[in-house]
């Protein structure tokens, strides 16, 4: 039988430092643009490497880590190395469905549906293996534990685990419907470089090719914030936290750390990692387009 000791152990030093780590990176995050996307170097490099095979490439770790931890129970002393009940009867089970398919979306469907991508730094999907890898597998690996399964005991019956599950379904909605107006405007940008090049002015559109698929996006909450679809992700990943696990206690620091789950966790982490990005993308925004409508927030409504 797997060393539950042993797995407690290194679960609870992953959890610790996985609350630590996102907040102290973030400031420091608010002074330079992670090399992907609209941010990635003009200049060609031997680090720079396919934007779309390694987004998939990096997203793919997380459900797997995640499945892994989850069909082996690590933390259960009765049932470790054995999977928790396969049916959606069982709350525990219940969520993995919904992580894994936000996953399906988030690795799969989504990038293969994307016109375009610009490459990325290899910086940027090493570190999404790293956090990928450490949160799939403390997601697993508290969903089978038997903490998880003892506060999710009658959670069909629970409307805070209803109310959770509304929002996690409400953020992935929106999270799908505001990356698609992007999408749409790769698509149309596209379409146009290819109607340009047919027409015999190829070397234009060559020239003009990089960074052309940049517009201002318009549309639902696009209205008032340059990145609803942040926004929406991260009330997917609060309604999960709600549904899956009790709040943090802040108390003080320590009761924090101490009861901080890993569904809360990664929420927090979400935030504190894609704000900085949110902030500095509003402001290339309303650098790159004179036009860019100036009430809009960078992703809460009306706040900031």
């Amino acid at each position: 039988m797997p060393d539950v000791q042993a797995s407690q152990a290194l679960y609870d030093l992953a959890r610790k430092w996985f609350a630590i780590i996102p907040p102290i990176i973030c400031p420091a995050t608010f002074a330079f643009d992670a090399p992907f996307g609209r941010f990635t170097p003009s200049q060609d490099s031997i680090f720079l490497v396919d934007g779309l095979r390694s987004w998939i490439f990096m997203e793919l770790i997380s459900p797997a880590t995640f499945l892994y931890a989850f069909l082996h129970s690590p933390l259960s002393p009765t049932a470790a190395g054995t999977a928790p009940p396969l049916t959606l009867s069982h709350p525990p089970t219940f969520l993995a469905a919904l992580f894994l398919l936000h996953y399906l979306n988030r690795a799969i469907v989504s990038p293969l549906r994307t016109p375009s991508r610009s490459k990325s730094h290899i910086a940027v999907p090493l570190s999404a293996v790293l956090f990928n890898t450490v949160n799939g597998s403390l997601l697993g690996a508290y969903l089978s534990s038997p903490a998880a399964h003892a506060y999710l005991a009658g959670a069909f019956s629970s409307p805070r685990f209803w109310a959770g599950v509304a929002a996690w379904a409400v953020g992935l909605a929106g999270n799908i419907v505001h990356d698609e107006i992007l999408l749409n405007l790769r698509r149309t940008a596209k379409k146009n470089k290819a109607k340009v090049a047919k027409d015999g002015d190829g070397g234009a559109a060559q020239e003009k090719s990089k960074g052309e698929h940049y517009a201002i996006p318009h549309g639902l909450l696009y209205r008032y914030i340059s990145y609803p679809n942040y926004f929406c992700e991260w009330a997917e990943w609060l309604g999960f936290a709600f549904a899956a696990s009790p709040a943090p206690s802040v108390a003080s620091l320590g009761a924090f750390f101490a009861t901080s789950s890993p569904p809360w966790l990664f929420f927090l982490s979400e935030v504190f990692l894609m704000f900085p990005r949110a902030w500095r993308g509003h402001l290339w925004y309303h650098n790159r387009f004179p036009d860019y409508p100036k009430e809009r927030k960078a992703v809460i409504p009306f706040v900031l």
